[in-house]
């Protein structure tokens, strides 16, 4: 060993993650993570640990943080009990295609097979969740499986990945040499594939011969940075553009061809008649999913389908597909758009007529719930007022139940990129606190909203305690409506409104959050709630309303299994 100098596994995982350019990491402590915490506290690293209160929030937060910043998300938590609980946040990033890494430490290798306190086959469990994993059992490959992490996270389609880190393997050598990381896997998309020119090619001929043409935009367009591009191609065809929930942000909602959403949760009959009509549909970075689709009806069996995707198993597997172009959404678009700008003769599909009319169609609807001086409060009008009061800048983080929906069809973007945070992919309740404040983490100069329903916090309102100890200035909204609105909802419309075990107690959210130090507001007149909006958002920490709301049930709510 002469001449050769070794950290431990602990410390050797500082330096590797240091290497990635980590700026922050999530999590909390745990027996099996000492050797990594002593490692964090002991070295100069320029790394910012925020102490969670559960590991489901820390790996919320990393997925936020992800989001916003073009950069993995680093979570972290000990082993038993808290690798069970960072799983949601795992297999949520996961499936929306947003690359964080969690560590979780585990108990000695020596010691499996034994009952030590808190062993599980961590491996085991991860590997349907992530895209991919790995227990560190050997010390000396721990910088090289690092590294695979961070490879696998951003190229391809990005991704959740894992890693178990042993008890033992944290107190092991590893050579100080082996120390190093590739510089583009510090961010995401890494690597990007680009297109098939011959499918590009098909696209632009199928275009051009186009009538009446829509692009559907998931979260790839997004994710990959692709705005201008998409913009671009829509402008040669006056094509209009929608968007999935995931997909808010692929161009701003005030912009001519703009649809806005579509599909069962935020679209409305406006916007669903222009897919139906359309006899060409680009699918981009879309997985053309039940809700996306209205349960596969919409569009139309009889519609050309192109679609663009990373993932080749995505394209093709809900509908017929005329071309399938497997690339970055980025790289594809750019490509797309050259293509057609050789073309002569270019068909205007009138894109910017139909959304505005789908536009104005909607906001009929809109305006007069939104103005109304109605008790509950209707959910429309906080839509109203927080468009009149926040940034075009500021990011909006929405829990499912009332939030998602009322953002997604009626909170007109107005800028294109990411503003706007939900987590589509398994809908998990409480999960909008923990990703605002790591979206205030990753982007702190524009103000963040974290907004949920009363049956969220009561999942995740430990976390306020970590909000107000770093005094993000957060705003948090809470839909009080003493029922889990959704299946309420559900029960209403589908099932002869047997209402069963869906209806809790009020609680009083504006106190409990002022208990934890958040400064809070209560409201139930509507014509208290843009003056208060307005102090929370401007407050310089830490604040919270509580808002009286309207059931889903007896709401106009835009999801359309209810309406029908």
């Amino acid at each position: 060993m002469t001449g050769t100098n070794y950290l431990t596994g602990a410390e050797a995982m500082v330096r590797m993650l240091e290497a990635h350019g980590v700026n922050h990491m999530f999590g909390l402590c745990g027996d099996t993570t000492l050797p990594f915490y002593d490692a964090l506290a002991r070295m100069d690293h320029g790394i910012q640990h925020i102490l969670t209160r559960d590991e489901r929030h820390a790996a919320y937060m990393a997925d936020g943080y992800a989001r916003v910043t073009g950069k993995p998300g680093v979570c972290e938590g000990p082993s038993g009990g808290g690798a069970t609980y960072i799983l949601p946040g795992v297999v949520e990033a996961n499936e929306s295609s947003v690359p964080i890494l969690a560590i979780t430490s585990d108990v000695a290798t020596s010691s499996r097979g034994k009952y030590p306190l808190t062993e599980l086959d961590q491996p085991a469990l991860f590997k349907p969740l992530a895209k991919w994993n790995t227990s560190l059992d050997d010390a000396t490959r721990l910088p090289a499986m690092v590294r695979a992490a961070f490879r696998a996270m951003t190229t391809g389609t990005p991704g959740a990945t894992h890693l178990a880190l042993p008890f033992d393997t944290q107190k092991a050598p590893v050579d100080e040499a082996e120390i190093w990381a590739d510089a583009r896997h510090r961010s995401y998309p890494a690597e990007r594939a680009g297109p098939d020119p011959d499918a590009i090619e098909a696209a632009a001929e199928i275009l051009a011969g186009s009538k009446s043409a829509v692009a559907v935009c998931g979260g790839g367009p997004v994710l990959s940075g692709a705005t201008d591009a998409l913009r671009r191609v829509a402008a040669l065809l006056d094509m209009p553009i929608a968007t999935t929930v995931s997909g808010q942000g692929s161009i701003a909602e005030t912009d001519t061809l703009a649809l806005g959403v579509v599909g069962s949760n935020g679209g409305v009959p406006a916007t669903r008649a222009v897919v139906d009509a359309a006899d060409v549909v680009l699918f981009i970075g879309c997985r053309a999913g039940s809700v996306t689709t209205e349960r596969w009806r919409s569009p139309a069996r009889y519609a050309t389908i192109i679609h663009i995707d990373s993932d080749p198993m995505v394209i093709g597997a809900n509908y017929p597909t005329e071309v399938a172009i497997c690339a970055d959404a980025r790289l594809a678009l750019e490509a797309l758009a050259q293509a057609l700008e050789e073309k002569s003769d270019l068909p205007k599909l009138g894109g910017a007529a139909k959304a505005s009319a789908a536009w104005a169609a909607k906001m009929a609807a809109f305006n007069s719930l939104a103005a109304s001086y109605e008790t509950p409060i209707r959910p429309e009008a906080v839509m109203a007022s927080l468009m009149d009061i926040l940034d075009d800048d500021a990011i909006v983080v929405a829990d499912p139940g009332t939030p998602c929906p009322y953002f997604s069809a009626h909170y007109r973007w107005r800028k294109p990129g990411r503003h706007f945070i939900t987590n589509r992919a398994h809908g998990a309740l409480g999960y909008s606190l923990g990703a605002a404040m790591g979206a205030h983490i990753g982007r702190p100069s524009v103000k963040t909203l974290s907004v949920m329903g009363d049956g969220s916090f009561g999942f995740t309102c430990g976390e306020f305690e970590t909000m107000v100890r770093h005094n993000m200035p957060i705003t948090s909204i809470v839909f009080s409506n003493s029922v889990f609105g959704w299946i309420k909802a559900g029960q209403n419309a589908g099932f002869g409104q047997r209402y069963y075990n869906v209806d809790f107690n009020r609680t009083d959210h504006a106190a409990v959050a002022s208990a934890f130090g958040v400064k809070s507001w209560t409201v139930k007149d509507p014509e208290d709630l843009p003056k208060v909006l307005k102090q929370a958002i401007e407050h310089d920490g830490p604040t919270l309303v509580d808002i009286h709301s309207q059931q889903l049930h007896e709401a106009a709510a835009p999801v359309s299994e209810w309406v029908a």
